[in-house]
């Protein structure tokens, strides 16, 4: 009782910013809302749209879509193993994920979906645009706005026809620094659960780090700062060519060294980083050696762990940390398929048990694991 209690109490309040925004010009604040909520509905109402208009979820063309799919298919590939890992973690509390590029329009969906949902299957879609402009407020439209985690809850969507939904987002950042488009997690007239935007968090940063790891590069270095030896997905990461140039970096280490995007197309050099002779990184590398305190130009230290492609990390925190660090450096395909295994072992061989549970079909599961079809 005191748990219902505290959600239709939360979803008035909702109701009673609704009404205080739409109604009476509140600012926002005053109504108990978060910022970039009210910056969100104002963004709606200054593009000539109303709450109480119908939501089209229309799709985008085909050619579009098809110059859509040729841009994301980086993104989608290095989001495959963490989507199905998802889809096991959020199963059974009736929430699916959904990816989309920069623009947001839909370029994956996993999880139990119900296709029978038409408010599921619209939303779902490869192809369907959820941008602002299209629906509104939403953790899609936020998160890749805002550039950072999103919680929004029901009625916090500007539509009334959105208002069932309750979402986490998160914005993707490619090798670049740019954001490449953003992790959604989706329930409808469900249970509130903002801790899943620590999930959703997460989850973004596996796939920028798998993207990065899978990308052309000759060395790898992991960065934590000294007291936090690295070895798991907080790392800091950057890659280099064999010159020492800086070909990509995830956003952890970019704040710690203070890395612009890479918009121009202009890279910066390891020894524009490291106050120490580049070369020596790829020495540390050949001997294998653990983590060592590097100086930097900015006169902080960073330990730094320099790695080939495919070595695994000598630190870690736990052997949990230290196997998902080992799994970093393994090929997306071959990632894949160890979950996929991993499901049907679990399922105990029902192979339409464990393609449920990933949210793909049997035929997946029997072509990424070579079984012969029953």
């Amino acid at each position: 009782m005191p748990l219902t209690a505290h959600l239709n109490d939360r979803l008035q309040r909702i109701e009673q910013a609704r009404e205080m925004v739409f109604q009476g010009g509140s600012q926002g604040v005053d109504a108990g809302l978060s910022p970039w909520i009210t910056r969100s509905w104002q963004r709606c109402i200054d593009m000539g749209l109303q709450p109480g208009q119908r939501v089209g979820f229309d799709a985008i063309s085909v050619q579009h879509m098809r110059r859509v799919q040729e841009a994301s298919r980086p993104l989608v590939q290095a989001a495959q193993p963490v989507l199905a890992e998802l889809a096991r973690t959020i199963a059974d509390i009736r929430y699916f994920a959904i990816l989309t590029n920069a623009e947001g329009v839909v370029v994956d969906a996993h999880g139990p979906v119900d296709r029978q949902d038409r408010r599921a299957e619209v939303i779902a879609r490869v192809g369907v645009d959820l941008s602002e402009k299209a629906v509104g407020t939403t953790a899609i439209s936020a998160a890749l706005t805002e550039l950072q985690p999103v919680w929004l809850h029901r009625g916090e969507h500007f539509y009334q026809d959105t208002g069932v939904y309750s979402c986490a987002g998160a914005p993707v950042f490619g090798p670049n620094g740019l954001c490449a488009g953003m992790l959604d997690l989706t329930g409808i007239e469900t249970t509130e659960r903002p801790a899943l935007k620590h999930l959703v968090r997460r989850s973004a940063r596996s796939i920028e780090n798998s993207w990065l790891l899978s990308t052309d590069h000759a060395l790898v270095l992991r960065l934590n700062w000294p007291g936090n030896q690295p070895g798991d997905d907080s790392d800091g990461l950057i890659t280099l060519d064999t010159n020492g140039q800086i070909m990509g970096a995830n956003p952890t280490a970019r704040q710690m060294l203070s890395m612009s995007p890479d918009t121009d197309g202009q890279t910066l050099h390891a020894s524009e980083v490291f106050a120490s002779p580049w070369e020596n990184l790829f020495d540390a590398a050949s001997r294998q050696a653990s983590a060592q305190e590097l100086p930097l130009w900015s006169g902080l230290r960073l330990q730094t762990q320099a790695l080939r492609p495919g070595t695994r990390p000598a630190a870690a925190h736990s052997a949990k940390t230290s196997e998902r660090a080992q799994a970093m450096t393994k090929p997306l395909k071959d990632m894949q398929t160890e979950m996929i295994r991993e499901a049907v072992q679990q399922a105990r061989g029902n192979v339409a048990e464990a393609a449920r549970s990933l949210g793909i079909s049997r035929a997946t599961v029997y072509r990424k694991l070579g079984l012969p079809k029953s």
